[in-house]
This record gives C-alpha cells, structure tokens and sequence, in this order.
C-alpha cells in the first residue's frame, strides 16, 4: 500500500533532444511510429553517419483536451542526445526529427508498469493528482510519459510525470 503511494520530486537540467511530432488516431501509433524515426538517427541516419548511443527515458509529451477526459492527437516524442553530442548535436536525415534545446524541468513523478495506452495513463494522471490533491503548482494540461524499457517488455518500468509550474 505504502509503495502504490510513492511518488518523488526531481529536477532535470537543460539539454538537447532529439524530436518527432506524430497526430495519429492511436497513441501507441503514434510513439511507436516517432521511436521507429528516431531509433534510425540514433542508429545511422545522421549527418556523422554512425551509432550514437541510446539513453533514457524517452519521453512521450501529452496534452489533454479541455474537458480532461481524453489525450490530444498530437504526441511529442523524444530523446536526450547523449552528452558527447550536445554541444553539437548530429544532423537527422528525417526533416520530421528536430533537435530541441529544453528548459531544466522539474517533476512530479510515479512509477508505473505494463503497457502505455491512453487509457492507462489517463488513470496514472487520476491516480497521481488523486495523491497530490488539489495544488496550483503543476501544470493541468501537458503531461510527461517517460519510458525506460524497449517496448516490447511485457511488464516495462514507465513513469508519469507532471510538470512544476516555474
């Protein structure tokens, strides 16, 4: 009981990742396709022609429509570059991958297994403001799914995370 709880504050630094944009009628469509484009710039298809090395998470940013009931189409995927690439990060082959630089982040974060759907992250966002109560101090719109695990792990580690508001 105690464990199901848990949930941590954490503070990222600032950094560049590499992102994909996908509105598709599916969530899983969507990350699945955007990690396909990105799994070949970390493999090969970038301007240094080579392997640059995985890392994680890899972050799904979400959005939810007004009414909070469902998620947008429109799903943000992205990877940090690893540290030998950010002050010159390779180029992608895909004009649909941009290098973003992003802000440092601090989150609200809880772990979570199994499968990311829309429905199951739908409940970890209820789950995780149900333990937080009413606050202003996270943002209620846009939200963070970072994933640790290939995929295809049936019971994959994921985190939710809710943003702190500057």
């Amino acid at each position: 009981q105690c464990e199901e709880a848990a949930y941590e504050e954490r503070r990222y630094p600032a950094g560049k990742w590499a992102c994909v944009t996908k509105g598709e009628p599916m969530y899983e469509q969507s990350i699945s396709m955007s990690f396909m484009k990105l799994m070949r710039y970390i493999c090969k298809e970038n301007s240094v022609g080579c392997y640059l090395g995985m890392t994680v998470p890899v972050l799904n940013e979400i959005h939810l429509t007004k009414e909070g009931t469902e998620l947008e189409r429109e799903v943000v995927t992205a990877y940090y570059l690893p540290g030998e690439f950010q002050q010159n990060p390779p180029v992608p082959t895909d004009p649909e991958i941009h290098i973003t630089e992003r802000a440092p982040l601090r989150v609200i974060t809880r772990v979570f297994y199994g499968m990311t759907t829309e429905e199951t992250i739908l409940r970890e966002i209820s789950l995780l403001w149900e333990l937080l109560g009413s606050t202003d101090a996270v943002l209620r719109e846009t939200y963070i799914v970072a994933v640790y695990e290939n995929p295809s792990i049936p019971q994959r580690r994921n985190e939710i995370w809710f943003i702190c508001r500057a």
